[in-house]
């Protein structure tokens, strides 16, 4: 299978399927001398973990990550830099899967579960993993949460990322709300205390009806220097957007004030600016931190849409891959709202975005 890459000089390549003995990723362009180890890793993969809340899918997995290749440890490297390092060769990250349930998919096994990839995947290449959907589930992207955290490294301390969700099926958070602390304090990365309750009465409700919901999940990137990215072709924009919308299930990406730029007036849509004592001072950021495909310095802010998930209980008619028309369900465990677990994801998706643009940046300009 093709395009499982993504980046220029960060580069990350996933592998593995859902119900496969493990998957992973390799990171290749991650320059040497960065701290890095599994329990690091492990922090970002705990957020995305499943079976964590009734909120999410029951799987059990426990997401521990092994660094096969990449690193080095001895008493140079502790008296240099305190502990194990990068090399500059490339970093590979395994997952092991250990509570696969293949059996549930039996049923589907020749049977397309609409809006899912079945179908596109039979056409494109005659053979179908049906279990838990190979290559298309949600469960590839561990991996990514996993390389997000090596992206991490290279940009270092001074840039801040973090994620919300900002609506779950009809339900928007109000904007005079918003409290980052608040994210951490509930199973929904919710920056509003009091649309928690309310997420959770209709997720409840969704769940127990045997369908599942959509959600809208905001990622920001703050201290990233102005002058990343380039024109025409490697926008950095065009490089975000690219990389939300190769995260399962994602149908929608907005940088800035995104789709609501086009009812505003030209007064109102300017970032307009101010002299401060370090470079100018924005006013407003319509533009999500990106001009002209280049950084502004301002913080870089992606909304994603994220569709209802594919597998629900309730039948929906289909067909089966002979052409037979039948009404399809889908059993086991599923995430009745796969947006919840998809903010590790796009935050994940913003770092290895950033991290190759810090690195591309560098390598034109020597800054």
């Amino acid at each position: 299978m093709s395009h499982n890459t993504i980046g220029h000089l960060f580069r990350v390549t996933t592998w593995g399927e859902s119900h496969g003995p493990a998957l992973g990723c390799v990171v290749d362009g991650c320059p040497p001398g960065l701290a890095l180890d599994e329990v690091f890793i492990q922090g970002f993969l705990d957020k995305r973990r499943p079976g964590t809340s009734r909120f999410v899918t029951q799987r059990q997995e426990a997401d521990l990550v092994k660094i096969l290749s990449g690193v080095f440890e001895d008493d140079r490297t502790l008296s240099e830099f305190g502990g194990q390092v990068t090399t500059g060769t490339p970093i590979s990250l395994m997952i092991e899967n250990t509570d696969q349930r293949s059996k549930d998919y039996r049923e589907i096994r020749d049977s397309y579960r609409p809006g899912h990839a079945d179908f596109a995947y039979d056409q494109k290449y005659g053979v179908r993993d049906y279990r838990g959907g190979g290559r298309s589930s949600a469960r590839e992207t561990a991996a990514r949460v996993a390389a997000g955290a090596v992206a991490r490294r290279v940009l270092g301390d001074g840039i801040v990322i973090r994620g919300a969700v900002i609506q779950i099926g009809p339900h928007m958070i109000d904007p005079e709300a918003w409290d980052w602390d608040e994210t951490q304090n509930n199973p929904f990365w919710c920056p509003d205390k009091a649309m928690a309750p309310t997420w959770e009465a209709f997720l409840d409700e969704t769940r127990k009806a045997g369908s599942s919901a959509g959600a809208i999940v905001q990622v920001e990137a703050s201290g990233v220097p102005a002058g990343w990215g380039a024109p025409v072709y490697g926008k950095l924009d065009s490089e975000l957007a690219g990389a939300m919308m190769g995260i399962n299930a994602a149908k929608g990406v907005e940088i800035g004030a995104g789709f609501a730029a086009a009812a505003m007036s030209g007064e109102e849509n300017a970032d307009e600016m101010r002299s401060g004592n370090d470079g100018p001072t924005f006013l407003a950021n319509n533009n999500g931190g990106v001009a002209g495909g280049i950084s502004t310095g301002q913080d870089v802010v992606v909304r994603v849409a994220i569709k209802p998930t594919s597998s629900i209980l309730n039948e929906v008619r289909s067909i089966t891959r002979d052409g037979e028309e039948v009404d399809v369900r889908t059993i086991g465990r599923h995430d009745p709202c796969v947006g919840i677990r998809a903010v590790p994801v796009a935050e994940a998706m913003l770092a290895c975005v950033l991290a190759d643009a810090k690195l591309r940046h560098r390598g034109q300009t020597g800054r």
